[in-house]
């Protein structure tokens, strides 16, 4: 997809209206182009991303209806949707609702959803914990390389700051088809991160297969494109962006 539009805002809730459950609304945008490139493009292309070398990830483990899997080393059950590994945006100490996005930083889809995310993470940072989980799309040619030198910023504690860098500068860097790798180094220097260290991370193994354990989780709940969310593992189907702080309202209601 190479259209691009400015992502939706919502507006400010007064605190009196959330009692009420109400919600004071900013301008809708229609998730249309949304779930149109879920259903037609993200199908096709999930599947091409595991099929690449004929395998899944060597770190995903096969589907579980239960959708558990044995937590590394301690034969524990652990969540596919949010393992004990996940990145945290940010963390309720005392909340019971997690919002749960899987993700691919070259799609544009999600590009959309970056602002309307950072709204929610504002406005309910006291009582819902946010979760980004890595899904990148086989079409997208720097998507995988985005994933890559994000979870090699996080190996450095910087998860959140490359994760919003990637998301503010997408237009400069996405839907092309020549290697991102420069610029996202360009990144790693801009944060102030230990090169030798970052570049290391990057070209890793383990660090690709950290990328598509998340996919292999991702493809075992369902998730067929990008962006896909849950709340307290509820898949949602929404159709515009308020329907995600919808979501999460029932979900607290509970």
């Amino acid at each position: 997809m190479s259209q691009k539009e400015d992502g939706p805002a919502r507006g400010a809730r007064p605190e009196d209206a959330r009692t009420k459950g109400q919600r004071t609304r900013s301008v809708k945008v229609s998730l249309t182009l949304a779930a149109v490139f879920v259903a037609v493009v993200g199908v096709a292309l999930s599947i091409a991303w595991f099929g690449d070398d004929g395998d899944e990830p060597t770190a995903g483990p096969a589907a579980d209806p239960t959708g558990q899997v044995s937590a590394p080393g301690t034969g524990g059950p652990e969540s596919r949707l949010v393992r004990e590994d996940s990145h945290r945006l940010s963390e309720a100490k005392n909340g019971n609702v997690t919002f749960v996005e899987f993700l691919d930083f070259e799609c544009e889809a999600c590009g959309l959803a970056y602002p309307v995310v950072e709204q929610l993470r504002e406005e309910y940072a006291a009582e819902v914990t946010f979760v980004a989980r890595y899904y990148p799309i086989a079409s997208h040619f720097n998507g995988e390389r985005a994933a890559r030198a994000v979870e090699a910023a996080a190996q450095q504690g910087r998860f959140e700051q490359m994760y919003q860098q990637m998301f503010e500068t997408q237009e400069q860097w996405g839907g092309q088809r020549v290697p991102a790798d420069d610029t996202f180094r360009g990144f790693a220097e801009d944060l102030g991160l230990d090169l030798a260290a970052w570049d290391k991370a990057y070209q890793s193994p383990a660090t690709l297969n950290r990328v598509k354990r998340d996919a292999a989780d991702g493809k075992a709940l369902g998730v067929q494109g990008t962006p896909t969310f849950f709340v307290n593992g509820k898949k949602l189907t929404p159709r515009v962006w308020d329907d995600l702080g919808d979501a999460i309202d029932a979900a607290l209601a509970r």
